[in-house]
This record gives C-alpha cells, structure tokens and sequence, in this order.
C-alpha cells in the first residue's frame, strides 16, 4: 500500500513477554489506533529488559537517532521496581541522562496525598525522567511517560497505556486514515489466490489480502483491501467481487 502518512513503529519491552507469562495487547491496540488516526506502523518490535537491547533498538527505530522511522512509541519498563530500566536506557539512547522531574513528581506526590500513602523511594522511581524530555499524562495512576526526539514511552500496564495512548496520540501530527473493505467467501485460499493477484497487480497503490479461517468443517477466506482513498478501495473490491463471481 503507497503511503504519505508518518510511518511508526512500536517497541515492546519486557521479560514477561518473551517468556509467555504475560500476554502482550498493547501494540495491538495502539496498531489499531495508528491506522485508524493516519500512521503507517511498519514495524512491532520486543526486547527483553536488557539496556543495550533496549538502547540498539531505539536507535535503529527512532530516525531522530538515524533510526528508520517518524515515530518510534515503547511499551513498558517504567514502574517501580529494579528492573524497569526503560527510563534509563531510552535516556542513554539519546545521549542524556534521567533526573526526578519536579513535575511528575509533583504529580505523585499530590496522587499519594488523595490516597493517604507515602511517596516512597520506589514509588519515586516512576518520577525519573530524561533530561529534555516531555511528559505524556497518565489519568489512571498518576506515573507519568515521556517523549524524547520521536521516542513516545509508555507504561507496559494495559490500562495506563491505553490512557497514555489516548492522551498523546490526538497531539501528534497524524496522516489519512486507512480505509479497509472486506469480504467473506466460503472458498480456499487457493481457490481464491489467482484472481485475488491479479486484481492486486491492477491496484498496486493497495493492500490485498486473504485470511484463511474455518467455521466448523467449512474453510473459508477473508479478503480485504486496504488504503488511504475510499473510492479507489471500494473500486478494487468491487473489481475482485467480480473476479471472483461474487
């Protein structure tokens, strides 16, 4: 599919992940956000809590950095404990150092006063910040993340980083959205495989796809074509339905 839009890519970071104990969903969802707001996620990434790997990948992705793309947003690695290291290595990423940030720690002072707590060393933690760096609000639990050159840092908890990714998403310069038609056909892949190339050789500026499932004993095919204008996807719908003898 041809593209104007920024392109982005997303950095997942956690141990938990690539062990299985923790099923990953958030770049799912922020995938889902991206297309929808006019970013073309071209990469997910995921590293394991190791500062060099987290510190490589950042700078291949962020373009800030030399990296490949516009836009580069992380997932985890921001809490309390010892080995949330994110903060620190995005930070070395970008050649600077992490600071409690007077701002987000104000921010978790004033969450633990409402809630009669202490603001304890560790809780603390969550306050340091890359010197240079912005902070992206979190409306759940206070903590907030940050953004660097074109590196967006976000917490790996669900519900923090959907709140983070509705808070900073709508700030950033977005593209067209993609527009996607689809269709079910009761047949097999193959069955479905020479029209839908052909259709695809005549559509190049387009995403054709064929997504094979099975309802009970019966295979059958999703195809979908997505791209940036309506009516040109709608045309190659339309021209596959007729293929295909839809």
């Amino acid at each position: 599919m041809q593209s104007d839009n920024p392109t982005a890519a997303i950095l997942v970071i956690g141990d938990e992940i690539l062990s299985g104990r923790t099923r990953e969903g958030n770049a799912h969802h922020l995938a889902q956000v991206l297309n929808a707001t006019g970013f073309d996620l071209r990469e997910i990434r995921v590293v394991s809590d190791n500062q060099d790997q987290i510190v490589a990948a950042v700078r291949a992705l962020d373009s800030s950095l030399g990296g490949t793309y516009d836009l580069l947003f992380t997932s985890g690695g921001i809490g309390p404990t010892h080995d949330d290291i994110t903060a620190d290595a995005v930070a070395a990423a970008h050649g600077t150092t992490v600071e409690v940030s007077p701002d987000a720690r104000a921010l978790l002072q004033a969450r633990c006063d409402r809630m009669g707590v202490e603001l304890t060393p560790n809780r603390l933690r969550m306050a340091r910040i890359p010197v240079g760096a912005t902070l992206i609000d979190n409306a759940v639990s206070a903590a907030p993340g940050f953004s660097i050159g074109h590196t967006h840092v976000m917490a790996g908890v669900p519900e923090v980083f959907r709140a983070m990714v509705d808070w900073l998403i709508p700030r950033l310069a977005g593209g067209r959205p993609v527009q996607s038609l689809s269709v079910e056909v009761r047949r097999g892949e193959s069955d479905v495989a020479e029209g839908l190339t052909e259709i695809a050789a005549a559509f190049p500026d387009l995403s054709l796809g064929s997504y094979p499932f099975r309802d009970h004993d019966v295979w059958g095919t999703h195809l979908v074509v997505r791209g940036l204008d309506g009516a040109r996807v709608a045309e190659a719908m339309g021209a596959l339905k007729q293929r295909l003898s839809l």
